[in-house]
């Protein structure tokens, strides 16, 4: 029986807060950051880098871990 191909992760993260006309974006491997006011994108891309770093320890990428793992740290680096 042929075995399912899993699909690579990308994390998609929207600030929707901003009330200047900065247009804020952060790209990285497996992740883009987009809108926000600059204290929420600052926040959002903490949050991703934090992430980034715990599965980097574990030998792991956004793009190769599993979503629920994924969502767990993301929760983590949020604190709520």
């Amino acid at each position: 029986m042929a075995q399912a191909k899993r699909t690579r992760n990308h994390l998609l993260g929207v600030g929707l807060d901003a009330q200047d006309e900065h247009k804020r974006i952060t790209r990285g491997d497996g992740f883009n950051l987009v809108g926000g006011s600059e204290a929420t994108h600052e926040r959002m891309t903490e949050i991703v880098i934090k992430t980034n770093e715990d599965l980097s320890r574990k030998g792991r990428t956004l793009r190769d871990a599993h979503p629920e793992e994924v969502a767990e740290l993301l929760r983590k680096h949020d604190g709520k």
